[in-house]
């Protein structure tokens, strides 16, 4: 596996990919604006899935939970450029404004294209990447950011009701969250978090709601939507697996085999060879 990470501030980093696909399950801190170069990625989120191709632009808000896997592809490594927009940065810039941002739930995935804009913005950099003992200048760095900030509000009305809302998760209905992203492998802390709990809270609330361990509940939910997804989508394993919390292939079939009685190509090959 050939993963790097080239960073020229902790906010702004080129990603480059080599091997036959990367998946990761992550909850990002930061919403991150993405141009992708080459290769392919696939984001699931709860209810929708996104494909992205060379030459797209895309915000990913924060607090939001995804799957993500990235493909290299036509002979090309998977790479892009991402520019964390922090907190922080953004608390900055919002403070000469006199904006009040609408409460937005769940935030959704932007695509902005291949707007010339954003992508004169982020090629910028790549030179920058280039630097071996040079130190990138903060100011620059934080004059690209106030720049890529600047052309998200020219456009998109909108966006400043995700990137000026500063709320953290509030204390919502356990049982909807968790119906709604049991399929992300993810710590239960980060559940905790985003559905408004401390860990602790998290897990007694979990007991009153489902009568079984956050564990055992996620493990079989996630074994039906792979069942579901062999029996009636007629997918394979293969594809299945990544995208129903499970790590690798092997896991995923023994813990199929102990939950059914039967390995999950035994649904797929008779529909297949038929």
């Amino acid at each position: 596996m050939d993963y790097q990470l080239k960073y020229i501030t902790p906010e702004i980093k080129l990603s480059s990919y080599e091997d036959k696909l990367f998946k990761t399950e992550v909850v990002f801190d930061h919403h991150m604006l993405v141009w992708f170069i080459s290769g392919e990625t696939k984001i699931i989120q709860a209810e929708e899935s996104h494909v992205f191709k060379p030459g797209d632009i895309f915000l990913i808000p924060r607090n939001q939970l995804a799957t993500i896997i990235n493909y290299p592809k036509d002979g090309l490594p998977h790479q892009s450029v991402v520019m964390h927009l922090s907190t922080d940065r953004l608390r900055d810039f919002y403070t000469k404004l006199d904006v009040r941002p609408k409460v937005v739930p769940a935030p959704k995935i932007i695509r902005f294209g291949s707007h010339p804009l954003l992508k004169s913005c982020l090629s910028s950099l790549i030179p920058y990447f280039e630097m071996q003992e040079e130190e990138f200048p903060e100011n620059i760095a934080s004059l690209k950011i106030t720049e890529a900030i600047s052309i998200l509000r020219t456009l998109d009305r909108d966006i400043d009701n995700i990137l000026a809302n500063f709320e953290e998760p509030y204390k919502i209905d356990l049982a909807t969250f968790m119906e709604r992203n049991f399929m992300f492998n993810m710590p239960l802390e980060k559940f905790s978090y985003l559905s408004g709990r401390s860990l602790t809270t998290f897990k007694r609330d979990f007991q009153k709601v489902f009568h079984t361990t956050p564990q055992r509940w996620l493990t079989q939910k996630r074994l039906e939507l792979a069942h579901y997804q062999l029996a009636k989508k007629e997918r394979k394993p293969v594809e299945v697996y990544l995208e129903t919390g499970f790590e690798n292939l092997s896991h995923f079939s023994f813990a199929f085999k102990k939950h059914f009685g039967y390995a999950p190509t035994a649904l797929v090959q008779p529909q297949r060879n038929s």
